[in-house]
């Protein structure tokens, strides 16, 4: 049996504050980019609504990766799928995007 390459766990958070607290829009974007998620690995995509600012919105993204890639992530953010997918998510957002990724400590 082959050696499986290692994979590692990661949660992306995009946090951004739309222009109007009707989700319908960004819904639509969201349910688009399923197929750009499953090439992350995507496991669980989320959007959160802030309940005392509506405007402001985070999504989820939590996904598996090969080790190797999360190693090599510049190379992977200057994919052209992923620029394309950020630019369209700016050009909605006039307030910008903030974008972190963050991992589970282990005891």
């Amino acid at each position: 049996m082959a050696n499986a390459e290692r994979k590692v766990r990661r949660t992306l958070q995009l946090r951004f504050t739309m222009p109007s607290a009707d989700p319908t829009h960004i819904l639509s974007f969201v349910n688009a980019s399923k197929p750009f998620y499953e090439m992350l690995g995507g496991t669980e995509v989320r959007l959160l609504q802030n309940v005392d600012d509506p405007g402001k919105f985070i999504q989820i993204i939590e996904y598996e990766t090969p080790e190797t890639m999360e190693t090599n992530r510049q190379r992977v953010a200057s994919d052209p799928r992923l620029q394309t997918y950020l630019q369209a998510w700016r050009a909605m957002l006039p307030g910008g995007i903030e974008i972190d990724v963050f991992k589970d400590v282990e005891p």
